[in-house]
């Protein structure tokens, strides 16, 4: 196993501009680990054949013609560069006379390194709930001195991640709010602590500050401010030792029992929730991710896949719970990587962990119905070079509230076809020069299908992958992936259907060895190489239907400088867009613009959440609406007629920062301990955002 390495160096050092610290905690050195998918599937520049003449050249030319004079260049089949150049004075005028696409009518903020959650003019914001404040009845204040696992499990979890706020019908102005409660980062959070040899007290602590929370949330109907409402009856803390339901086809298989569960069916806590996802039933999803980190001393072909080491941890639970050492149990790894299911209207519901929508480092899981009422869920497994899915069910969803409807649609996710995505550009491969220069047709686009991995229903399932039993394909369901040729992307994160227009948001943070020797190079699906910016795939199901098996697909955006040739903002004039890099979690406003979240920014500023514009005259517009404090990664992210909300996710994790060093003071100040929040923005004059 590789030596971790020193904390030393400046923030951005890592790939996607991590520090040395997050790598660690976060994803395991998942960018310093071997790629796991060493299959020998086509990339999409190698199943490029060549194109002839496109059928965008309209489009093409339209977007040379709105390019500005101080724009990078634009290639387009047939146009001049000196049109852009004869238009550009009069299409400035135009834009620079609007305010903004509805919904993102306010002044961007300038990018910066300020200690602080920085908002646009006119706008106010206040922490609507901290790590560690008491939201369970009897839970003690928080005493970062003083942990302990029992006052963990009452208060609000570690490193908050996606967030989701429901409807609380009969409590005028509450709404609940569920948390992500991604990974620990035990440097920060206690003082003097030992990373080769924590204490009992502290991994406990620890297993108690993963998980889920959810909060009940009181509106200011003044403003958009929200304030936490402890010991509320539906308050709840779900942590890595609450005990989950294994549901669908891999339940009770041989590959999920363990010495403590022999039937396969119960597993203890759930582990490096990501992004997620709401139902139109009224459930939140969670993505497993990173799970890996947590499992010591596996030797076998299929953990290696999986980024399993060989060694011990970086937190050493394996010390402490032997289901953490995959030589003592060999399967207990096999029970982590699935999209979660919470009922948070339910205090006293057993959460599910749905293996028909396949293991593997869920980033997210979004759902769309189709037009008959099943459930479609979108998610990405977040790894260099792995794929992007999709589960269609088979089952309908029902209306009402009664406890049959309830537990009818808690059952949807357990029958239906698993899906893996295979991409085809539509350029020639000689276009494609790792510049991230546009092609000749005008855009990076092409066609695509859905290749089925397994089907399951109520008698049993079916595996659709040569040489692997139904029950492989939801547990090694990379495996699958590999075998049916699916396409390699750079990092699939939050996968999202717009409620506009349904087009699908595929979001691709970045991926560092694009183009290295031994990888593979550029193509049109992944333009660039060394792609330390990320870009976000626009993907139009076939008659715009969720259950198509055929798609079509073009990047919708290419982050980045916009003063960088390499960067595309959907046609829109650069020279009027905010700079991003690196997006991970997404979300759609009322408006129906996307608004993205940053994860690793290589431009020098802290990251932040950026509104761009998916349709109209001003499609392409990006904004960039906050910044987060030092250190920090913002995730969530919502937004509502009134209110931003995101989560700040590790503030402070700078190479070198500890509890006795700190990197940043957010939220309290000076000789407070850092602690990552949930921050509700608004404008400051009570009226919606962005209008």
């Amino acid at each position: 196993m590789r030596r971790l390495l020193p904390l030393i160096g400046t923030p951005g050092s890592h790939p996607g501009g991590r520090s040395a610290m997050t790598c660690r905690f976060r994803c395991g050195d998942a960018c310093f680990h071997e790629v796991p998918n060493t299959s020998d599937n086509a990339y999409v520049g190698d199943v490029i054949a060549g194109a002839l003449s496109r059928r965008s050249m309209m489009r093409a030319a339209a977007v040379v013609t709105v390019a500005t004079a101080t724009g990078a260049a634009v290639v387009g089949t047939g146009a001049q560069k000196a049109s852009a150049t004869e238009t550009a004075s009069a299409t400035e005028a135009a834009y620079m006379s609007e305010r903004g696409a509805r919904g993102l009518r306010f002044t961007p903020i300038a990018p910066n390194t300020t200690d602080a959650v920085t908002v646009p003019d006119g706008y106010s914001q206040n922490v609507v709930i901290r790590w560690g404040e008491p939201i369970l009845r009897g839970a003690p204040a928080f005493d970062p001195e003083n942990q302990t696992a029992e006052a963990q499990a009452g208060q609000f979890g570690y490193n908050n991640d996606f967030l989701a706020l429901l409807p609380l019908p009969g409590e005028h102005g509450r709404q609940v709010l569920v948390a992500n409660h991604e990974y620990t980062d035990e440097i920060l959070m206690f003082r003097g602590y030992d990373a080769e040899n924590p204490t009992r007290q502290q991994v406990e602590v620890a297993w108690a500050a993963h998980g889920l929370s959810a909060v009940v949330v009181q509106n200011d109907h003044r403003t958009g401010k929200l304030t936490a409402v402890p010991r509320h009856p539906l308050n709840r803390r779900v942590t890595a030792t609450t005990e989950f339901r294994l549901t669908g086809p891999a339940a009770g298989s041989d590959l999920l029992k363990t010495s403590a569960d022999p039937t396969g069916r119960k597993v203890l806590g759930t582990l490096n929730n990501c992004s997620g996802g709401t139902t139109p039933w009224g459930t939140t999803l969670h993505g497993e991710e990173n799970f890996n980190q947590y499992f010591a001393n596996s030797s076998r072909a299929t953990d290696k896949r999986y980024g399993i080491g060989t060694g011990a941890t970086e937190r050493k639970w394996e010390r402490f719970d032997k289901r953490f050492d995959v030589a003592q149990e060999p399967n207990e790894v096999h029970r982590f990587g699935y999209v979660v299911e919470f009922d948070p209207y339910d205090p006293t519901s057993t959460p599910r962990k749905h293996t028909a929508l396949g293991r593997f480092k869920h980033e997210a899981a979004t759902v769309r119905l189709t037009e008959d009422g099943r459930p479609v869920v979108y998610t990405g497994d977040d790894e260099r070079f792995d794929y992007f899915y999709k589960f269609v069910s088979s089952k309908r969803m029902r209306k009402g509230s009664s406890r049959a409807v309830r537990e009818h649609n808690l059952s949807l996710l357990d029958e239906g076809t698993l899906y893996v995505a295979k991409l085809t550009g539509d350029s020639p491969a000689t276009d494609i020069d790792g510049t991230g220069k546009l092609p000749s047709d005008g855009e990076f686009d092409g066609s695509g299908e859905w290749i089925p991995l397994a089907t399951a229903n109520a008698d049993g399932a079916v595996s659709h992958v040569d040489g692997m039993t139904a029950d492989e394909v939801f547990v090694f369901t990379r495996l699958a992936g590999d075998k049916v040729g699916a396409t390699k992307m750079d990092r699939p994160e939050d996968i999202q259907p717009s409620p506009a227009t349904g087009k699908v948001y595929v979001v691709l943070t970045n991926n560092s060895n694009r183009g290295k020797t031994g990888y593979a190079p550029a193509d049109e699906a992944n333009p660039r190489n060394a792609n330390k910016h990320g870009h976000i795939l626009e993907l139009t199901e076939r008659r715009g239907r969720a259950e198509s098996t055929t798609f079509a697909w073009s990047l919708f955006l290419v982050a980045g400088d916009p003063a960088d040739p390499a960067t595309y903002f959907a046609g829109f004039p650069k020279d009027k867009v905010s700079p991003i890099s690196c997006p991970d979690n997404v979300a759609f406003d009322p408006y129906g613009n996307l608004w993205i979240s940053t994860d690793g920014n290589q431009l020098g500023s802290h990251d932040g959440l950026f509104g761009v514009a998916t349709k109209g005259e001003r499609r392409g517009e990006l904004k960039q609406f906050l910044t987060v404090p030092t250190g920090a990664e913002t995730c969530g992210p919502l937004v509502q007629d009134r209110r931003v909300v995101v989560a700040v996710q590790h503030p402070g994790e700078i190479d070198g920062a500890s509890v006795e060093k700190p990197a940043s003071v957010w939220p309290d100040g000076p000789g407070k301990i850092v602690r990552p929040a949930v921050v509700a923005v608004w404008r400051a004059d009570g009226c919606d955002v962005g209008i």
